[in-house]
């Protein structure tokens, strides 16, 4: 066998076209059986143009003029599959052009599918970022961010012990007949709406929303971070509850009235549940502001009687007497009034 025969066979077990053309002329003077098989057929084409007619013979000449060599790639149907083929145009010597010819096609259906999967890799990555800021954002609807980082970073929350704090319970008067009597979805809409201007107010004074429990509405001013005017925070958000929902029964059918309580003291704060769980508070102010709320009128505060001497110099207040309060005995209590 001779040299020629061994390297075509080479050449064609590695699956390398090979032509050898007329660098002027640009007409094939050799092709090896893996060319003929990919390109010709029942083409008997000797030009590279008549071959390759999608090729720009003009940028193929100037780049072999300028650098001696040309690469492209071509695509075509062979036997119900598209080829994909690098050419490799090389000036062998002034008159002689090597082209040589190597299938692709694995290599791009990889490199497609690899871009395929980097994308859905990304989609996956945009969703997974989207579902965990929907997560942040419902569990810093449920507890301060100073309490989310913890949980975050350890899976468990210490209870905190915070003293002092003003806590406020608010209450609607009528809550039940209301919902017996209108549409569920109105109610809940509504209820929805104040408890987010509730919240704005709150945020305002530095108050943390801690939860509502259908009518119930609960905020703390001084938790978690201390706060010396935690009083003075926490009338200020009451006097302005009261005074949005003044305003909103002005234009609203449904007339919403409030009973607020306000107290100051410790409070236990923490998480509690494992599937279901939520950041709750107890301890003394809190039990003490429910009592207080239940002396209320519509659309009144009550105060106890610590925390209004600190306010009684900055706001309306009237002394409503000693009163028998469950749990903690006879304590002064005292309406909280709007100056305006």
């Amino acid at each position: 066998m001779t040299i020629e025969a061994i390297n075509e066979q080479l050449l064609r077990a590695i699956g390398v076209g090979v032509a050898l053309l007329d660098r002027e002329t640009l007409k094939f003077g050799f092709r090896n059986d893996t060319f003929d098989e990919w390109f010709i057929g029942d083409n008997h084409s000797d030009h590279l143009q008549q071959l390759f007619p999608d090729l720009d013979l003009t940028t193929v000449q100037k780049s072999l003029f300028e650098t001696r060599r040309y690469t492209s790639e071509i695509s075509f149907k062979k036997k119900r599959r598209t080829l994909v083929i690098a050419l490799d145009f090389t000036v062998a010597d002034e008159d002689v052009l090597v082209l040589v010819c190597q299938n692709i096609t694995r290599i791009k259906e990889l490199e497609s599918m690899i871009d395929s999967y980097s994308m859905m890799v990304e989609r996956n990555t945009r969703a997974l970022k989207r579902e965990k800021e929907q997560v942040e954002k419902l569990l810093l609807n449920l507890m301060p961010r100073s309490v989310y980082e913890e949980y975050k970073t350890f899976g468990v929350v210490t209870p905190q012990l915070y003293d002092p704090v003003s806590v406020l319970m608010l209450d609607f008067v009528g809550f039940t007949e209301m919902v017996a009597s209108q549409d569920p979805s109105v109610t809940v809409t509504e209820l929805n709406d104040i408890y987010s201007a509730f919240d704005r107010i709150g945020e305002q004074f530095g108050c943390e929303r801690i939860k509502t429990i259908g009518d119930a509405y609960i905020t703390v001013a001084g938790l978690p971070d201390p706060t010396p005017d935690h009083a003075k925070a926490i009338a200020n958000t009451a006097i302005r509850f009261v005074r949005y929902l003044n305003r909103r029964n002005l234009s609203h059918p449904h007339q919403w009235r409030c009973r607020i309580g306000l107290a100051s003291g410790s409070v236990v704060g923490s998480v509690v549940g494992i599937q279901k769980y939520v950041y709750d508070i107890f301890g003394p102010a809190v039990n003490l502001a429910s009592r207080l709320q239940e002396f209320s009128k519509p659309m009144q505060i009550t105060v106890q009687g610590d925390v209004a001497h600190i306010l009684n110099d900055e706001f309306d207040m009237e002394d409503m007497g000693a009163k028998m309060i469950r749990g903690f005995g006879e304590q002064p209590v005292w309406r909280l009034s709007d100056k305006n």
